[in-house]
C-alpha cells in the first residue's frame, strides 16, 4: 500500500492508461481524482474505481483551460483534503494526421496545447496543495517520439513531447525546495484507442520497422507503462527528480 493516505490526481484518467494508472494506484490506497475532457469517461471511469471499492471523485475538465483547470483542482484538493500526486497524463496525438501535408495549424495547435500547456496549467494549479502538505510527486507524459524520429506519429507531437521534457526539467527545479519532485515518463508504442488505430493504418513495411527497431522485439503490456508511473509517483524513488524514464524494450537508448 504505498498511496495509503495519499490523493492522487490523473488527467487523462476517463480510459485507457490513464484510467489503468488510476486504477493501480487506487489499488495502492490513494484516493483519486481523475479530470477528463469526455464526460462519458469520466463516467465510466468513476463506476469502475468505486466498484474496486477506491474513494474516487471526477470532474469533467478541458486541460487547455486554466481557469478550468484551477478550479477543478482546489475543489478536489478541498474535498479530499490534499493533493500528494499529479499524474498528468492527459496528451497524445488526439487524431491528427501523421504526414506534413495532412496538418493543418488547428492539428499543431490542438497537440500543441493539450500536451505542453495542458501539463503546465494542471502542474500550476496543483503545486501550491502539494506546498501545503508538505511535498509532492509529478509525473509527465513525454514520448519515444519525443526522444526519437517515429513512424507513427507526426511533427506537432514529436515537438510536444520533446516540450514536456524542458517544462519537466524546470519545473522540477523550481519546486525541489518544497519537497516537490517532477519527472517524465517517456512509453514508447503503448497500442490503446487512437495509437491502435494509427498503428493498423501502418503498411506493414511500416509495423515491420517498429517491431524490428525493438530488441525485446514484442509490443508491451499496459502493465509495463503503469508499474513505471508508480515507480515514479511512489517514494520508492524519493531522490530522483527532473529525470526521464525511458520505456520502450529498448527501441531507443538515451547516451
Amino acid at each position: 500500500m504505498r498511496f495509503a493516505g495519499k490523493v492522487a490526481l490523473v488527467t487523462g484518467g476517463g480510459g485507457g492508461l490513464g484510467l489503468s494508472i488510476a486504477e493501480s494506484l487506487g489499488r495502492e490506497g490513494a484516493a483519486i481524482a481523475i479530470l477528463d475532457a469526455n464526460p462519458a469517461g469520466v463516467e465510466a471511469g468513476l463506476t469502475t474505481l468505486h466498484g474496486a471499492g477506491v474513494t474516487a471523485r471526477g470532474q469533467v475538465v478541458d486541460v487547455r483551460d486554466s481557469a478550468a483547470v484551477h478550479t477543478a483542482v482546489d475543489a478536489i484538493a478541498a474535498d479530499l483534503g490534499r493533493i500528494d500526486i499529479l499524474i498528468a497524463a492527459a496528451g497524445g496525438s488526439l487524431g491528427t494526421p501523421r504526414d506534413l501535408e495532412d496538418i493543418s495549424p488547428a492539428d499543431l495547435d490542438m497537440v500543441i496545447d493539450v500536451n505542453i500547456k495542458g501539463t503546465y496549467h494542471c502542474s500550476a494549479a496543483c503545486v501550491p496543495h502539494m506546498r501545503a502538505a508538505g511535498g509532492g510527486s509529478i509525473v509527465t507524459f513525454s514520448s519515444i517520439g519525443g526522444r526519437s524520429t517515429s513512424p507513427v506519429t507526426g511533427i506537432p507531437y514529436a515537438a510536444a513531447k520533446a516540450g514536456i521534457l524542458g517544462l519537466t526539467r524546470r519545473l522540477a527545479r523550481e519546486v525541489g525546495p518544497d519537497n516537490i519532485r517532477v519527472n517524465a515518463i517517456a512509453p514508447g508504442l503503448f497500442l490503446t484507442g487512437r495509437l491502435q488505430g494509427m498503428f493498423d493504418a501502418m503498411s506493414e513495411h511500416d509495423r515491420t520497422e517498429v517491431l524490428d527497431s525493438i530488441p525485446l522485439r514484442r509490443m508491451p503490456q499496459i502493465s509495463e507503462c503503469v508499474d513505471p508511473v508508480l515507480f515514479l509517483a511512489s517514494d520508492q524513488s524519493s531522490y530522483i527528480t527532473g529525470a526521464v524514464l525511458d520505456v520502450n524494450g529498448g527501441r531507443f537508448m538515451a547516451g
